[in-house]
């Protein structure tokens, strides 16, 4: 027994010596000069490592989301950078490579809840009205108005849920400007006639519903359909749905319908449709910084001086 113990602090006498042998080999390896190559790797290195510790922190706690129009004036502006809470609607891996806007694959984990109406979210777009897939990968950011299995109209401006009038947000713009012309040709879905002023009802699709499906009504429900991932035909007057007759499809995720604050300047639900809810990436809480966007950064005195001291530190609600 012994022995077998002083072979055992034989063995980490010996290992913890190694050890040190190592270390002091690494440290003189360090003090080292650099030539300008492995000056140049270090700091590749370094920018990388950075990045990467920039892009989870991004995509699991907090994000900046920086607001590109008008459409939710006056609770966020144009110009105001805002800090979102990932954690609330589920973190996920990193979904782009900054600076180049390169989505990637990406696994999203459980939220703490899911999107409320009146939640202001930021969400990744699902492309335009006419559009399977967006052209590029951009986030959104837009008031929830109303959740999967709700009814939803707007009379004369006036938003209902369920039934039930929607108060306005606090801040929310709503002018007496009529719709711009032929504004029923440019609405979601296709066919249904809707206006941006007098729009609905219609129910925000929820997991299992059941959608009937007819020659006159399919043009509503193509674009929808083929966004969760099949694709739908036409042969001899009958519908294919993954190459199979149907009449009716199974709604499989659940969706939710944005509108933005300043309702009458808003390219939302509207007109492109749905929200799915795994879009859904964060709800804005803080404006961190803010300036006049329409300034180019190479005016930098004139954009310092379009700095707007009163928005650091709001609110979003």
């Amino acid at each position: 027994m012994k022995q077998q113990l002083r072979q055992a602090v034989g063995v980490l006498r010996n290992g913890w010596q190694r050890y040190r042998q190592w270390n002091r080999r690494r440290k003189e390896r360090r003090r080292k000069p650099q030539n300008a190559l492995e000056a140049a790797i270090s700091w590749v290195r370094s920018l990388l490592g950075a990045l990467v510790v920039v892009m989870i922190i991004n995509g699991l706690a907090v994000a900046s989301f920086v607001v590109p129009t008008g459409s939710m004036e006056n609770t966020v502006m144009a110009g105001d950078f805002l800090f979102v809470n990932r954690l609330i609607f589920g973190p996920s891996t990193p979904q782009i490579i900054p600076f180049v806007n390169i989505p990637l694959p990406y696994i999203q984990f459980p939220g703490l809840r899911r999107p409320q109406r009146g939640d202001v979210i930021v969400f990744i777009f699902p492309g335009y009205r006419d559009e399977v897939r967006p052209r590029e990968f951009q986030y959104y950011l837009k008031r929830c108005v109303a959740v999967a299995g709700d009814t939803l109209e707007i009379r004369n401006k006036r938003v209902f849920v369920n039934g039930v009038e929607q108060p306005l947000p606090p801040k929310a713009l709503v002018t007496t400007l009529p719709p711009p012309p032929n504004d029923q040709y440019r609405t979601f879905p296709r066919g249904r006639g809707y206006t941006r002023d007098n729009y609905g009802p219609i129910r925000i699709p929820k997991r299992g519903d059941t959608i009937w499906l007819t020659l006159q009504n399919l043009l509503e429900w193509d674009i929808f359909i083929r966004r969760e991932g099949h694709t739908i035909a036409v042969q001899q007057g009958q519908i294919l749905i993954d190459g199979q007759p149907r009449n009716f499809y199974v709604v499989e995720r659940d969706y939710c319908f944005g509108l933005g604050d300043n309702r009458d300047n808003s390219e939302d639900s509207r007109y492109w449709g749905f929200i799915p809810m795994e879009n859904v990436v964060g709800k804005p809480i803080i404006v961190y910084w803010s300036w006049d966007p329409n300034i180019p950064l190479w005016s930098i005195f004139a954009k310092l001086a379009s700095v707007r001291l009163s928005r650091i530190g709001t609110l979003i609600d």
